[in-house]
């Protein structure tokens, strides 16, 4: 008798709290009703205006990679507004502050945890805005050289000169120095040569800048440059220097293997040798054998 008194209560303790449950759903129901329209509505918002931002940066000749962040970061932020907002109409500040409260201490926790990853996240916001570095680029970084495919929040995509693509993590890039062939439309090139030492070395200089600067004619303050390094074995060393247009590592080899045809072709008619190294083997015998002979009895 005792026992069934007991479970009889526990049912209709249980039943009472549903109920109170239901009656509290469906008093709540026009207010939770309106929180999901107003949570939906607010992700509409944060998708137009993430394709606002973009179309207006595009306007204003902002890279890709800016675009992309910058749309990613407002359409966050606007979600995360919309979800406060459907809380207060739910009458959940309790609730909010709660989540508050957990989000900082979960947010401190993975800080902590992915110190490594946040690295990459906050230098991949730099780069975004970094007019030194955009999509397109061709750069040498980190013993890699190739264009910029994409410029993300955790990495770089690079594709090679043998169209193979390589990730860089962003703070690899801002720690390391980076070249960009792309910032600037006129290079130097630097090509290195040698002649024989029997060479008349003022006729091969004049003859090295006016072949150069006819296939390169130099600009403005631009000029061919010319000297001699050392004497290497078997040959005069020198380097000429000249300018030319430059956007990726192609452009210099391309433009090295035409002065290097030309050099050749210009050298050959004039009788100017380009030496290969020589060893010379000496095979005079000063050792008489019948001397040691005679010393050996």
């Amino acid at each position: 008798m005792f026992e069934n008194y007991n479970i009889n209560d526990s049912f209709r303790g249980i039943w009472d709290k549903l109920a109170e449950w239901l009656d509290a759903i469906i008093l709540n129901l026009p207010n939770f009703i309106l929180a999901i329209l107003v949570f939906g509505f607010f992700i509409l918002i944060a998708k137009y205006a993430a394709k606002l931002i973009d179309r207006l940066l595009r306007a204003k000749g902002a890279q890709r990679s800016i675009r992309q962040i910058t749309a990613k970061v407002i359409k966050v932020v606007i979600i995360f507004i919309g979800f406060f907002v459907a809380l207060g109409l739910l009458n959940l500040d309790k609730v909010l502050t709660t989540v508050l409260a957990s989000a900082g201490v979960v947010g401190l926790a993975i800080g902590l945890a992915l110190q490594g990853t946040l690295n990459n996240t906050f230098s991949g916001v730099f780069l975004s805005f970094m007019p030194q570095l955009q999509i397109g680029d061709w750069i040498d970084t980190n013993g890699y050289s190739g264009e910029v495919i994409e410029v993300s929040l955790r990495h770089i995509t690079i594709k090679e000169a043998d169209n193979n693509f390589v990730i860089i993590p962003n703070s690899k890039i801002i720690e390391q120095p980076f070249k960009n062939f792309s910032r600037t439309i006129r290079s130097r090139v630097m090509l290195d040569c040698g002649v024989a030492y029997s060479s008349d070395l003022e006729m091969v200089e004049s003859l090295t800048k006016d072949t150069i600067a006819k296939l390169f004619p130099p600009r403005g303050n631009e000029e061919v440059e010319f000297m001699y390094q050392k004497f290497g074995d078997s040959s005069i060393n020198f380097v000429v220097r000249f300018w030319t247009d430059i956007s990726n590592i192609r452009d210099v080899l391309m433009a090295k293997n035409k002065a290097i045809i030309s050099l050749k072709k210009a050298f050959d008619k004039n009788d100017v040798n380009i030496p290969f190294p020589i060893r010379t083997i000496d095979f005079t015998n000063k050792l008489s054998v019948n001397k040691l002979r005679g010393e050996d009895s």
